[in-house]
């Protein structure tokens, strides 16, 4: 049976993860909200 306790104590993270995790946070991030209120800008304009 595993312990799960002894198992977390020797997990550690991939270096890959941290990196694709820090790259997506830093990235300028545009959503459909963002889209639609430039259309609606410019429509104005």
């Amino acid at each position: 049976m595993l312990n799960f306790e002894e198992e977390l104590k020797n997990f550690e993270p991939s270096k890959e993860i941290d990196e694709t995790g820090e790259t997506a946070r830093n990235r300028n991030k545009t959503d459909l909200v963002d889209i639609m209120m430039q259309l609606l800008k410019e429509r104005e304009e």
